[in-house]
């Protein structure tokens, strides 16, 4: 497991690899951001934004989305994986958020975690990105890096990860932690293949050194 120091000097190379980390889902308010996070479940950032560019043209309200049958939503979404399941989730959303909500986006996670198809990770990124909330959203690529570097461990829950991430980051670098460390996933520190022969963090990087290893090259030391 990575000590503070390690962990704060993993976090600044990040920084330095993406200074411009942020939420790829293209929204322009809250309600927008929370039907794209809630369509990007299994699906890449950029097939969302693909749809949602003709998407949120047609529907600019919760009441716009309920004007219309589930067929023609469904349709309009169709492209996106689990695309049913995702309009009916979205017209559900829609209709709590009229009734319970007045028609707005809830700043508060637990309170958002109520709506259909938002969990926990959606919930972070809404009130961190959204509302400037301090929070860290644990998504496949979070959690990849985070175990694969050895910040967390590897039988960690979902959970485990963001509260650790939570312990050992300062609460106000919570968001743009939760942005490098996604993009870090994302661009380098892929899934299938992981960039480890270039990576400046290989030398603390247990799962990377184990990778170069198994392929019989050398990890040199700085």
């Amino acid at each position: 497991m990575l000590n503070l120091t390690q962990i704060r000097h993993c976090l600044g190379v990040m920084a330095e690899m993406f200074p411009d980390a942020h939420c790829e889902l293209n929204h322009k308010n809250p309600f927008e951001l929370v039907i794209a996070v809630a369509l990007s479940a299994q699906c890449t950032d950029a097939l969302v934004n693909r749809v949602t560019k003709e998407l949120f043209q047609k529907y600019q309200t919760p009441e716009d989305y309920l004007a219309v049958s589930l067929e023609e939503l469904q349709q309009d979404i169709r492209s996106i994986g689990l695309y049913r399941n995702k309009a009916k989730n979205i017209r559900k959303l829609c209709e709590l958020l009229i009734h319970e909500y007045n028609g707005e986006v809830p700043q508060d996670r637990d309170e958002l975690t109520k709506l259909p198809g938002v969990g926990r990770k959606t919930a972070n990124v809404v009130v961190s990105v959204a509302f400037g909330i301090p929070a860290i959203a644990v998504d496949t690529h979070v959690e990849r890096v985070s175990k694969r570097l050895g910040i967390c461990r590897w039988k960690d829950s979902v959970l485990e990860v963001e509260r650790t991430l939570m312990r050992k980051v300062p609460k106000e670098e919570w968001g743009v932690t939760h942005h490098r460390l996604i993009f870090f996933g994302r661009y380098h520190c892929k899934a299938q293949s992981p960039q480890c022969p270039t990576c400046p963090l290989l030398e603390l990087c247990r799962e990377g050194k184990k990778r170069m290893k198994a392929r019989g090259e050398h990890v040199s030391k700085s």
